[in-house]
């Protein structure tokens, strides 16, 4: 008897064993389904072009601000940490995802000055490099574009997301390794005085700099609301420094702004809806590079070095017919967006698809419009616990934007109409020029993604990259955002980033792409996911960037 216990009590502690593990095995899998990419689970988070910058926007977000609180407070910081890519100066487009999951466009980008010369698009530059020219300046809608999110989504004071800032231009802080980079672009502009030294040397990489008349400006406008941007004593003294610099802005044109309020387009990407801007952004491009690619069914990552070859030869064919279709995105208040919406529709990625064979083209064949590639632009993405999500780009278009300094106010003007380069045709007072920004909101049942890029044309290839390898190829957000990517450029040329597969080119050169070396590339992207309860967030290292979350 007692080994027929023993016996017993042996086998339901074998029993009992099987069903602990089984138990284990079935939570690790519950877990791994909600475990976030990078290796966090987090309540909240902001993905920004700084590490100082997320951490500003997740602090806005712990004190109960909104997730639009947190976008504000995090692009007010990067024009100060990365002020050669946005400012106020320039301007944004926010897409807002509530938290019952509807979907609004905020749209504050620059629009053209009543003054313009009809001509000035005979003027358009032949490469990239720019000179400071107040010819090509927008009319700043950043901050009417804050107020308007704020005036909607906003839960803390207004001041209070100016307050991180203030601190920072006004007592200073070790200039970034990214904005350090670009500083020798302006020893011949106006902007030399804001970096330089008591002996006039240009400051460098871990020199201490200060913004103190831009804290000034920004302390009015906290204080005084937005209004004084555009009719009060900012206005007057952006105004002044404007035309004194040869611009023809005047102050009816700041008087006269006003942000475009609308709903998202939408397009189905699998299991999720994906929400972007309307033209004149850039959305519609990247819908139908998706949409193309979609319809070569790619569910798993190509392994083979055939496998390889095909899909990015199909890739880069989809981008040449992509910068043949840029044409059409315009203001829909001068021009009608009808084309525009037609590049969305997946009949229309049909076709296209139909016209990718095995070999390459002439430009005629892609119907290329030429254009002039930039450089600039920064881009915030915000999840709150509430399940809301901001994805805001903003631009001031090139490094420095048009090198324009106002030192009344402390502000780096945009050179936002070089945009109309891309469709040299006409440019009208208060049209807005076109965008290649394309700030996301996807959506499935359990899952949101809030994803944007920087780098002007780059931004296209940048964020169809890492949604074809975090959605469809599994990779995390981090694996998807760091895979190195190719770039078309405005001549059709082929541009690779400097880690690409040398196989994979020289395979895809023999297919008769033509090829061209890229000094650099400013391709750059930030998501943040909501999966199930988790919240995970990624930061492209390209710029240096590092997301923050609690």
């Amino acid at each position: 008897m007692p080994e027929f216990k023993k016996v017993c009590f042996s086998f339901l502690v074998i029993v009992f064993a099987v069903i602990v593990v089984a138990r284990v095995v079935t939570l690790g899998v519950l877990l791994s389904r909600f475990r976030p990419h990078n290796g966090t689970c987090s309540k909240a988070a902001v993905a920004a072009d700084s590490g100082k910058c997320s951490e500003i926007g997740r602090d806005i977000l712990k004190m109960g601000g909104s997730a639009v609180d947190g976008a504000i407070a995090a692009l007010l910081c990067t024009s100060v940490i990365n002020p050669h890519s946005a400012g106020i100066g320039g301007g944004c487009m926010f897409t807002v995802m509530d938290s019952s999951g509807y979907v609004t466009i905020i749209n504050a980008r620059e629009t053209v000055p009543a003054g313009v010369n009809p001509d000035l698009l005979k003027s358009c530059p032949k490469i990239m490099e720019w000179e400071e020219d107040s010819r090509w300046i927008g009319v700043p809608g950043e901050i009417q574009g804050y107020a308007e999110a704020h005036r909607r989504y906003g839960k803390l004071p207004w001041d209070i997301l100016f307050e991180p800032t203030i601190r920072l231009a006004r007592e200073g802080f070790p200039i970034p390794y990214i904005q350090g980079q670009h500083i020798p672009r302006i020893a011949n502009t106006s902007l030399r005085k804001l970096y330089s030294d008591e002996n006039g040397n240009l400051l460098k990489i871990g020199d201490i700099v200060k913004f103190e008349k831009l804290a000034d400006t920004l302390e009015m406008i906290a204080k005084q609301g937005p209004d004084v941007f555009y009719n009060g004593s900012i206005a007057e003294d952006l105004i002044r420094d404007i035309q004194q610099a040869g611009g023809t802005h005047t102050l009816q044109d700041l008087a006269s702004y006003k942000v475009t309020v609308t709903d998202a387009w939408t397009v189905p990407l699998g299991e999720y809806q994906m929400y972007f801007p309307p033209p004149p952004s850039g959305g519609a491009i990247l819908s139908l590079v998706l949409n193309i690619m979609k319809g070569f069914k790619m569910n798993s990552e190509p392994k083979t070095a055939d496998e390889k070859t095909l899909f990015y030869h199909r890739y880069i064919e989809a981008l040449k017919f992509a910068n043949g279709l840029k044409k059409y995105i315009r203001d829909p208040k001068f021009n009608s967006d009808e084309k525009a919406k037609n590049i969305t529709e997946d009949s229309f990625a049909g076709y296209i698809r139909s016209l990718i064979t095995n070999e390459t083209h002439d430009d005629e064949y892609y119907n290329l419009t030429p254009y002039v590639d930039s450089t600039g632009t920064t881009h915030v993405s915000v999840l709150a616990e509430d399940g809301s999500a901001v994805s805001v780009t903003s631009s001031i278009n090139d490094i420095f934007g048009s090198k324009v300094f106002s030192p009344s106010t402390g502000i780096i003007l945009n050179n936002q109409l070089s945009d109309f380069c891309v469709s040299p045709d006409s440019i009208s007072p208060g049209e807005q020029p076109p965008s290649t920004t394309a700030p996301a909101v996807l959506k499935s049942q359990s899952i949101t993604l809030v994803i944007g890029g920087s780098g002007s044309p780059m931004i296209t290839t940048g964020m169809a990259t890492a949604l074809m390898n975090h959605l469809w190829f599994g990779k995390s957000l981090k694996e998807a955002i760091d895979t190195p990517v190719v770039f078309v450029n405005s001549k059709n040329a082929v541009e690779f980033e400097t880690n690409f597969e040398k196989d994979l080119i020289d395979a895809l050169d023999a297919l008769g792409h033509n090829r061209q070396t890229a000094d650099k590339f400013y391709n750059v992207v930030n998501a943040v996911e909501k999966d199930g309860s988790c919240i995970s967030a990624w930061s492209d290292e390209r710029k240096k960037g590092k997301a923050a979350a609690y």
